[in-house]
């Protein structure tokens, strides 16, 4: 059996397979824009298997799929033998032979890996507990498209060091862009969970208008990721300093811009001042999840496309 190319966290992919896919991304965008009919993946088929709850995965990938010519199949693990506790390397010799690709919103990075490993067809990782590559990636090409090359520029995380943190570590040492994370005691970074080779493209501030100055790109995400909503009160206790508001935006770069992965919380992580406001690129950044996505599969089905 070849071997197949998977795409589980941020680093599986070179600078330059990004470089390409984000060109890529452009392209496919604009034929969308003007209505231009591009199916390179007819009869292609995508399963779609959630164990966590999804509206902006789902869609993007289903919608996308779609829009290439080919079919998605939403398997939820309530509704399926994966459910009821059919080993993950069993199911995976099944669906991978009766479909083109996989994509997976899962619980812990191993059930993926597993899952990868018995496939015979590409894998996407549509969300773990750790990583959370496709919205990076989407996040990435926003600023591309906004401010012109990521690499580095500084990109400040506010908030909880989760999945969407960890990747944008990664992300910062394959694309060579620097990180300042602030996370409020007790919620720190941890290196190894979050896959770096080193320390060079990050560092950690205790005080988040600290790690906001300068920053090009300012980011956040919920305060309580799905899974912690027993520990939501303490969690809205100990991130009240962590809200990205007018005056830590101030602290950025005149023209940085402000992301978030959705859905967000106005008053708690992001003040409705911030992500209603001028700097704010969260809808085009929830739409380029779709076209990202588009240009990752059609890479990991048909490799590159010169056009």
């Amino acid at each position: 059996m070849a071997s197949v190319k998977h795409y589980l966290q941020f680093k599986d992919l070179t600078r330059d397979e990004y470089d390409y896919l984000f060109a890529r991304t452009r392209w496919i965008k604009e034929q969308f824009k003007a209505y231009q009919q591009y199916w390179p993946l007819t009869d292609r088929t995508l399963v779609m298997i959630f164990e966590k709850a999804s509206t902006r995965t789902r869609l993007s990938f289903e919608a996308g799929m779609q829009q290439l010519g080919g079919s998605a199949i939403y398997l939820n693990t309530r509704d399926s033998q994966l459910g009821r506790g059919e080993p993950v390397e069993d199911a995976a010799q099944v669906i991978s032979r009766m479909s083109d690709i996989v994509m997976i919103r899962t619980f812990e990075q191993e059930i993926i890996e597993r899952f990868a490993a018995n496939s015979r067809v590409p894998v996407i990782n549509g969300l773990t507990n750790e990583y959370h590559p496709c919205q990076i990636m989407a996040d990435i090409f926003t600023f591309i498209e906004q401010r012109g090359p990521i690499q580095g520029k500084t990109v400040a995380w506010i908030g909880d060091s989760n999945n969407v943190c960890n990747t944008w570590l990664q992300a910062a040492e394959v694309l060579d862009f620097n990180v300042h994370v602030s996370t409020p005691p007790g919620y720190e970074v941890e290196p190894e969970r979050a896959g770096l080779y080193g320390t060079d493209h990050f560092e950690q501030f205790a005080d988040p208008m600290e790690a906001a100055k300068g920053a090009d790109l300012v980011t956040t995400d919920v305060w309580t990721s799905m899974g912690f909503e027993a520990e939501n009160e303490e969690r809205l206790r100990d991130f009240a300093d962590w809200q990205v508001d007018a005056d830590m935006m101030r602290a950025a770069n005149k023209d940085a811009v402000f992301m978030h992965c959705l859905p967000a919380h106005r008053g708690e992580e992001v003040s409705a001042e911030v992500i209603d406001g001028p700097q704010s690129v969260v809808w085009d950044e929830a739409e380029n999840r779709l076209h990202v996505q588009k240009a990752l599969m059609e890479y990991l089905l048909l490799g590159r496309i010169n056009s």
